[in-house]
């Protein structure tokens, strides 16, 4: 039930967040890099449980699983809102220039994991550990691809 309502609460700030323009959201380019920070932190903490349990680290539950994957996929869409000018850098997680410049490619990294992710939440919900893995395997190589040309390692 309260997952239930998180993914309700996540949904209405996705809705609200997709209303206004990006320069509308933060004051500051400072306030965009907290939220998608913090958008990536959540969805990393649930992707993670998911992985535990297609690596084998921890016993497979499907309920706790699709519970997770439908929380990845909502919080899929809140991160590249934050992406704003003046939000690159230099240092090891920090987005590189590339961005911005590559700004089609990166939009379109961000669409196939939003796709992914998606499968992913339907595969948990079939609560089949094997259907699991291959969607978490496709899910992650996303990120990891977005990683590998967009962010500084």
């Amino acid at each position: 039930m309260i997952i239930k309502h998180l993914v309700i609460g996540i949904s209405a700030v996705v809705g609200l967040c997709s209303a206004l323009p990006a320069a509308a959201q933060f004051q500051k380019p400072e306030d965009a890099v907290k939220y998608r920070k913090a958008a990536f932190t959540v969805m990393g903490a649930h992707f993670s449980r998911i992985g535990a349990m297609a690596q084998g680290r921890v016993p497979f539950d499907g309920a706790a699983a699709a519970a997770n994957a439908e929380i990845v996929a909502n919080l899929s869409k809140l991160p590249f809102a934050g992406f704003v000018d003046g939000t690159s850098g230099t240092e090891k997680g920090t987005p590189k220039a590339n961005v911005w410049t590559e700004r089609a490619k990166f939009d379109a990294g961000a669409k196939k994991m939003q796709d992914e992710v998606a499968k992913l939440a339907a595969a948990a919900k079939a609560n089949n550990l094997d259907q699991l893995k291959v969607a978490f395997g496709s899910a992650a190589a996303t990120c990891k691809a977005c990683h590998d040309d967009f962010r500084n390692q």
